[in-house]
């Protein structure tokens, strides 16, 4: 599906790829040569929140860092030993305001890109991107991304990020497909305007289970015969689940009071948005495994989990010079989660479908004031099976260009994600219906931010009716709990770069402790990472040279065990994981508008006699191995 929708936005696109009209002001004269290559700053990203930024093609310490199959930076996360598997958690943020329960297989969504994620651009002539990167065994990651104005006024883009790779392990192939189309359009006055996408993409994961017991104490000795990481035998070799989506989303602006100038104006608008998105997982297996207890089936298993989520939603947003900005909203939702038949159980009877419908109301605002940056928004649900509701407020001050602080209170309540909920499977272990109590955080944040001083940010969140998984007691895999005591987490990240001439250490620590409810909320207590590198201007300043090392470091702690069939993490306290170095050597370049990237991953790895190096219990972390790609701009 996602193919054919690919090739016939890409035959669209060519037949208005080099229809653009480019600005007046950078078009050259008859017989005066090239035309003026527009400004940078004239390529345009907008965020779903119409926050605007432009294309960076420098090559810098942060652009090293997103580098990586989810082109953002990973500090918090921990990968697997397959690109495009999962992440076990290394922190937590808390930064939804979602007012219903959320899909199932969560660990399989770090790569799924939901509406805030969408990009809109603005550029005065074409843009290309083009990402690559080696992945292990038999594949590759690639990243393709090209938008056009057609003229001032309408722009659209189409992206396609792809995926497949084998890895080191016995049945663990990802391959992972995200197309995306966006297109933005605004009337000649900039009264009425218009945003929308569809996003179709598909994340497939063979699943082994981790590694059997035997392989994993023939891994930890460090036995030479097993570095053919193939050799060791996994729980599962015919097992792999899937996730799907795809979304069509649309918002529209119409500016009924428009009067504006520098210094005093009033507006008044209008805005309606629509979306319906279809979500499905998959977990399928040849033959049932006694490691996940009875089966209803023998063979050919195959669970699907279904979601269609349609919303609709009509605002009106107030600004003026004096009042500041203030925003209403009242949205409907009607949802189809669940499955295709009842189970009828000795002890009950597990239901098919949660559907209904919801409505929900909202305002925020916003107000420049002395210096003072004022912000909040708040909704909940008024109506339907679901109550949920958020607040947000806090300040900003900005000092100078190079200083500012921002402080926030939140508080949240939603009910739990759906597969603790209503979950069925063709095991019988993995079959239930829960009426948990909604999922209440409250959380306290401060963020500095200092070029001379320390980049910082602290939070204290407090969750009351946590929801998790976990392996009771005389159990032999996960089912969802509620804990009845709170979650108190204080988090601590603190950033600095220091610099002498051409050489540069970067430096990102965090602290994290929880201070109740430990039991049910592991966490490393330290989290480091620290990058000394050069830079350089090489073959008369043609090319732009970084080299250096980086070291991670998280320390021992309990962390979450992995379980295929929910593609989930669980809460386990009874295997450390952690408490190892990684060292990567990298080098970088910059020609003109590439940057290429080679690195030498866990390069430590090499000088160990044992392995202690997991991701999750029973799943070891990468090997050393050597990665390169390159980031790619180029303008028509």
């Amino acid at each position: 599906m996602i193919r054919t929708l690919l090739l016939l936005f890409f035959l669209c696109a060519s037949a208005t790829v080099f229809s653009q009209n480019i600005p007046s002001q950078f078009q050259g004269k008859a017989g005066q040569g090239k035309p003026e290559k527009p400004p940078i700053e004239l390529y345009k990203i907008i965020s779903a929140d119409r926050d605007t930024t432009y294309l960076d093609t420098t090559l810098t310490i942060q652009k090293e860092y997103n580098y990586n199959y989810l082109r953002r930076d990973n500090f918090e996360l921990l990968p697997f030993s397959n690109v495009g598997q999962t992440y076990n958690s290394l922190g937590y943020t808390f930064d939804d305001f979602n007012l219903m329960p959320k899909f199932v297989a969560q660990s399989h969504h770090f790569n799924y890109m939901d509406a805030k994620d969408m990009r809109y651009f603005n550029v005065p002539t074409p843009l290309t991107e083009l990402y690559f990167k080696t992945a292990f065994a038999q594949g590759q990651q690639l990243d393709a991304f090209f938008t056009v104005n057609t003229n001032e006024r309408f722009n659209f883009s189409i992206a396609y990020r792809g995926l497949r790779s084998l890895g080191k392990y016995q049945n663990i192939l990802t391959s992972t497909g995200n197309f995306r189309f966006t297109t933005n359009y605004k009337t000649k006055n900039d009264r009425y305007r218009l945003r929308a996408h569809v996003a179709a993409q598909d994340i497939l994961n063979q699943e082994n289970g981790g590694l059997t017991q035997t392989s994993i104490d023939l891994f930890e000795a460090g036995d030479p015969e097993f570095d053919d990481r193939g050799r060791l035998d996994v729980n599962f070799e015919d097992a792999e689940n899937k996730l799907e989506g795809l979304r069509f989303w649309g918002a529209q602006e119409y500016d009924l009071i428009s009067k504006k100038d520098s210094l005093d104006y009033t507006m008044l608008t209008l805005g309606t948005t629509l979306s319906f998105e279809e979500k499905d997982f998959k977990y399928g297996q040849t033959a049932a495994s006694d490691l996940l207890g009875e089966a209803y089936l023998n063979s050919n298993l195959l669970t699907q989990t279904k979601l269609e989520n349609f919303q609709a939603e009509g605002s009106a947003t107030f600004k003026n010079s004096i009042l500041g900005e203030l925003s209403a909203f009242i949205g409907y939702t009607d949802y189809n989660y669940g499955y295709d038949s009842v189970l009828e159980l000795d002890d009950g009877r597990i239901t098919n479908r949660l559907k209904g419908n919801l409505i929900r109301a909202g305002a925020s605002y916003r107000k420049h004031y002395k210096g003072f940056d004022l912000f909040g928004k708040g909704a909940i649900n008024i109506s339907g099976d679901f109550d949920a509701n958020y607040l947000l407020g806090g300040a900003s001050y900005q000092f100078d260009e190079d200083n500012s602080v921002k402080a926030q209170i939140k508080i949240h309540s939603v009910a739990p994600n759906f597969n603790f909920l209503l979950y069925q499977s063709d095991y019988v272990n993995y079959n239930w219906q829960n009426n948990f109590n909604n999922v209440k955080t409250q959380e306290l944040k401060l963020e500095i931010a200092s070029k001379k001083l320390l980049d910082a940010e602290v939070s204290y969140t407090g969750i009351e009716d946590y929801t998790y998984f976990t392996i009771k007691a005389n159990d032999s895999t996960p089912t969802p709990q509620q804990f009845a005591d709170r979650v108190d987490y204080l988090k601590v990240k603190v950033g600095r770069e220091f610099r002498l001439g051409k050489f540069a250490l970067n430096n990102t620590v965090m602290f994290q402790q929880a201070l109740s409810g430990e039991e049910v909320f592991n966490i490393p207590e330290i989290v480091t990472r620290q990058s000394l590198y050069y830079e350089d201007e090489w073959f008369k300043k043609a090319m732009f040279m970084q080299t250096g090392i980086n070291f991670k470091y998280f320390t021992a702690y309990n962390a979450n065990g992995y379980d295929p069939v929910l593609a989930e993490f669980y809460v386990q306290n009874n295997q450390e994981i952690g408490g190892y170095p990684i060292f990567d050597v990298f080098f970088n370049a910059k020609v003109r508008q590439t940057r290429i990237y080679v690195k030498y991953e866990f390069v430590n790895q090499l000088f160990n006699s044992t392995n202690d190096h997991f991701s999750a219990p029973g799943y070891p972390y990468r090997d050393a191995v050597i990665r390169f790609g390159f980031v790619w701009n180029f303008f028509l």
